[in-house]
């Protein structure tokens, strides 16, 4: 019983991280919308691209409540797969995202580190809990 006890803290850490690291971006997203036009561009296409990258964000946060309440509520708090998955996910999204943040990748690199890295988890999280309260079945 001792690992996923253990994997508990690394999981909250690890998805603060991200969330932190997705308000960061929120704050300075300037830099990377110009990092996604091409040198000559007109008002239309940064206002285009601003808000894409405005609700690839919120979308993300979305996730994030959709992961945290499942966390919160125990239904996936001691499933050590989940854990596990939820770790290695926000883990690598942090690292990429900090290259996003300061490399000022283009903004369709967002949308992988999305798929794979917050939508993947969080879709998870939903089997989770339809399973326990939708099934009433023990977590998996």
């Amino acid at each position: 019983m001792p690992m996923p006890t253990s994997l508990i803290p690394s999981r909250f850490l690890t998805l603060v991280a991200h969330f932190l690291i997705v308000i960061n971006i929120f704050w300075s997203r300037e830099d990377n919308v110009l990092a996604c036009l091409p040198l000559s561009y007109n008002l239309h296409q940064y206002q285009a691209r601003d808000t894409e990258l405005i609700v690839a964000l919120s979308v993300t946060l979305g996730m994030f409540l959709i992961e945290l309440l499942g966390f919160f509520s125990g239904v996936s708090m001691f499933n050590s797969t989940q854990n596990l998955i939820s770790i290695g996910a926000h883990s690598s999204a942090s690292v990429a995202l900090l290259f996003f943040l300061f490399e000022q990748w283009p903004c369709s690199t967002y949308w992988w580190i999305f798929t794979f890295c917050s939508a993947l988890p969080a879709c998870i999280e939903i089997v989770l809990v339809v399973s326990v309260f939708g099934l009433r079945t023990k977590a998996l």
